[in-house]
């Protein structure tokens, strides 16, 4: 029988999943989302092995456990390389309570230029001013050393966006609302910034004190994550969707 703990958690990733699908900021059956369901972050929901993100449900997430060695061996082991990221990410970053790795198209073209910056040009793009880090040393697929490497660059929780370079992004944030509420917005930014790159005009760049201000703003703004998520929930459920199950 499947483990249904956590069903409120299980339903939110599960509609997350779905919804990045819709979106078509998923990768083929690649890519995961993790949430930490215990205190210190060791035990989390994540993605089954390669399932495609329009199929997963509520009932389908496997619990994980960053410090059992031995999870790779068992029949329902998650795929080496969501392993390999999000163990090491719930290791060490305790406030790193959800973590979304995707690889869309203009945050992954974002983070193929030799300057994978994201300049303050738009609201979306000073979202995020101060708020990421960039990986420049890229080591092939996140197996276990590249997934400890990685989550050394999430230390400081003021840094909830990893522009990971020649890869793609992670997200990080305290729930399942706020962190695909992230993602969804850092993909939008990238796409602004990216066309914007591509017109070769002079980009109107705020000043970092704006950004800031811009930034600190949206980090108070009330309850939105939470009503993105609650409203695809509700559209998902207009339409009889399984994913809650």
């Amino acid at each position: 029988m499947k483990n249904l703990n956590f069903l409120s958690e299980r339903k939110d990733l599960a509609a997350a999943f779905r919804w990045t699908a819709r979106l078509n900021m998923h990768e083929a059956v690649a890519n995961h989302f993790s949430l930490a369901i215990n205190t210190d972050g060791s035990e989390f929901l994540i993605n089954p092995n390669q399932m495609h993100f329009s199929k997963i449900k509520a009932s389908d997430l496997l619990v994980i456990d960053a410090n059992d060695p031995e999870t790779l061996e068992g029949p329902n082991a998650p795929d080496i390389t969501a392993w390999g990221l999000h163990s090491a990410i719930h290791r060490h970053c305790p406030h790193a309570r959800c973590a979304m790795h995707v690889h869309p198209m203009f945050s992954t073209v974002l983070a193929s230029l030799a300057d994978s910056r994201l300049l303050p040009i738009d609201q979306n793009t000073a979202t995020f001013f101060n708020r990421y880090v960039i990986d420049d040393s890229y080591g092939g697929l996140a197996l276990e050393e590249e997934g400890e490497r990685c989550a050394q660059l999430l230390q400081d929780p003021k840094k909830t966006v990893m522009i990971m370079g020649n890869h793609g992004i992670m997200v990080i944030g305290k729930s399942v609302a706020e962190t695909f509420n992230r993602m969804y917005y850092f993909e939008r930014a990238a796409e602004t910034y990216i066309r914007a790159l591509q017109t070769g005009q002079k980009l109107r760049i705020l000043s970092d004190t704006i950004a800031e201000k811009t930034a600190s703003e949206v980090d108070q703004y009330p309850e939105q994550s939470d009503r993105h998520l609650a409203e695809l929930k509700e559209i998902l459920d207009s339409e009889h969707s399984d994913y809650s199950f």
